[in-house]
């Protein structure tokens, strides 16, 4: 509900920078900068944000850094991983966003493939529900398929001839479609067996797609990003083809997949260096291409 989600950030942002800061040890004026999503996300909720952000640098005389949401997902590789350099090809694969993208320098992006429909996440979100499991779906569906058979069901995978694109409608409906005849025929419900076959269906897709890419254009770092790349199957399955094809793989830890503030100021930093800085009349965006 973006009213009140927006309505929480105007409630709670001034105390969590100063909670933050607390516990960081440190006060505004250790800041170099200040640095803040504009795009993309809920417009009301960024605006808290933005607005926020621009007050702060007004009042601190601080330069403000405008900061892309995919971008700095990307970004988060860098914070513990200092032998990872441009170029590689990251997949971003979150709630509201599937991305692979050719990182060429480090404010360098370029868009080689995207999702034509639901995010991974989306569609872990939903299967989770229909199988009662609740929110957030992907770490419960993660959770209950290591009780279940990972082939019990053979979910779809959805390519296309002329592109890395992504579609994840297509499994996410076979799934409840399937549910729907074990209930019409008053059978007993493998749920563990639906989370294992539909959770292995979806990283199978990213993780293949994610390798193919880097293979067809002769890149040999790959990373993931995004909070679906804390799934630890995705990840097992993406180094397992990495080496395969003779690909260096890199991910974050858990922590830094899920949206966090470090990958913003880690974003943020190499745009500092470049002196990109954000002015007065930077608004909120609520979709923006990652290479835009």
């Amino acid at each position: 509900m973006p009213e009140i989600a927006s309505r929480k950030h105007i409630e709670c942002i001034c105390q969590v920078t100063e909670h933050s800061m607390q516990q960081a040890g440190l006060t505004f004026d250790d800041m170099d900068a200040i640095a803040v999503t504009y795009a993309p996300g809920l417009v009301g909720a960024l605006l808290v944000g933005v607005n926020y952000a621009k007050a702060l640098a007004v009042a601190l005389k601080k330069p403000l850094i405008a900061v892309h949401h995919i971008q700095a997902h990307i970004a988060a590789n860098f914070i513990e991983q200092a032998e990872l350099k441009p170029p590689f090809i990251c997949l971003v694969a979150s709630g509201g966003h599937c991305t692979i993208a050719l990182v060429k320098d480090y404010a360098e992006y370029k868009t080689l493939a995207q999702t034509k429909d639901d995010a991974p996440g989306e569609a872990f979100d939903k299967v989770a529900k229909v199988l009662g499991l609740g929110y957030p779906g992907g770490p419960i569906i993660e959770q209950t398929a290591k009780q279940g058979d990972e082939n019990a069901f053979s979910f779809p995978r959805v390519h296309f001839n002329d592109s890395f694109d992504f579609s994840f409608s297509g499994v996410k409906t076979a799934v409840i479609n399937t549910l729907h005849k074990y209930r019409q025929n008053n059978q007993e419900i493998p749920i563990a067996d639906f989370a294992a076959s539909f959770q292995y269906a979806v990283c199978d897709v990213l993780s293949e797609r994610l390798c193919k890419c880097a293979k067809y254009y002769g890149i040999e770092n790959i990373a993931l990003a995004g909070g679906v790349a804390s799934n630890s199957l995705l990840r097992e399955m993406t180094l397992s083809r990495a080496k395969k094809s003779n690909l260096n793989f890199y991910c974050p830890r858990g922590i830094f997949c899920t949206d966090n503030a470090a990958m913003i100021a880690t974003r943020a930093f190499y745009d500092m260096q470049l002196k990109n800085h954000a002015g007065s009349d930077l608004n909120a965006i609520a979709m923006r291409e990652l290479d835009a």
